[in-house]
């Protein structure tokens, strides 16, 4: 039997979107991408909620598409790296679905989001945020049953670990 969703779960720029997108082809299950349906439902980016809103009611509106999206079945769900600073998602998540932890070294994860705009939580000096909130994240993804680090692997090696595993 195969899991009613797959919850892909970790840091910023450890590939959650590209592996999720792929995986979902792959199993042929409906790809829901948490932020998205986030700015679907606000019609707000991201960074405008954060600036407007808050990072509060950014994690609120986060814990509400979580429940609605798992109410599926055969998705994979691509969540935002902070959506497991949570309880409740994090009890969601594991009754609702397979989750998968995607990890990456410290360089790599610099190396992947230093030209990304869009980071609301990376405002400043990339490699010093990415390091404060490795520190201040260090152990939340590790709950997810499946843990799959994507350094310096192809997209494809990455979705045959999550297949097979």
């Amino acid at each position: 039997m195969q899991p009613n969703n797959i919850i892909l779960i970790g840091f910023m720029g450890t590939g959650k979107s590209t592996v999720g997108e792929q995986l979902a082809q792959q199993l042929q299950y409906e790809r829901c991408d948490l932020d998205e349906e986030i700015v679907k439902a606000t019609g707000k980016t991201i960074s405008q909620i954060f600036a407007e809103d808050g990072e509060e009611m950014f994690r609120q509106l986060e814990s509400d598409v979580l429940r609605r999206l798992v109410d599926g079945n055969r998705r994979v769900i691509i969540t935002g790296g902070g959506a497991v600073l949570r309880s409740e998602n994090v009890q969601v998540m594991l009754q609702y679905g397979i989750v998968v932890a995607l990890t990456a070294e410290e360089q790599e994860i610099i190396r992947r989001v230093e030209q990304d705009q869009n980071r609301p939580l990376l405002q400043g000096n990339v490699k010093v945020k990415v390091r404060e909130l490795l520190q201040a994240r260090a152990g939340a993804y590790d709950f997810a049953p499946i843990q799959v680090d994507t350094t310096g692997k192809t997209i494809e090696e990455i979705v045959d670990e999550i297949t097979n595993a």
